[in-house]
């Protein structure tokens, strides 16, 4: 059974950091797309950035662009999203998803995490 577990979310002040993490079990992700998506009620989700799990290569949302980071540990199936320089508009549920690389559909998605900052 696949899972994808997320953790790490919380409350920040503006201009603070949080590391989410995305544990993956159930099979291999070895030729998988691992994403970040965020939602905030009464809107639709948002794309935030994504990772191919080979080769590390990462894309993200403009509004992210150096600030957030997405990387991968292979040895723990863990993917993870560090968020620095957070602001009161990143505020927002947080889910990881995962697809076949090259594929549309997100496959696969976490439950959430709540994101809050506060200004």
């Amino acid at each position: 059974q696949v899972q994808l577990v997320e953790s790490g979310g919380g409350l920040v002040q503006a201009g603070g950091s949080l590391r989410l993490s995305c544990a993956a079990s159930g099979r291999s992700f070895s030729n998988y797309n691992m994403g970040w998506f965020r939602q905030v009620p009464g809107k639709e989700r948002e794309f935030v950035g994504t990772i191919n799990w080979n080769s590390g290569t990462t894309r993200y949302a403009d509004f992210v662009k150096g600030r957030f980071t997405i990387s991968r540990d292979d040895a723990k199936n863990t993917v993870y999203l560090q968020m620095n320089s957070l602001k009161p508009e990143d505020t927002a549920v947080y889910y990881c998803a995962a697809r076949v690389a090259g594929g549309i559909n997100w496959r696969y998605w976490g439950q959430g995490t709540q994101v809050t900052v506060s200004s």
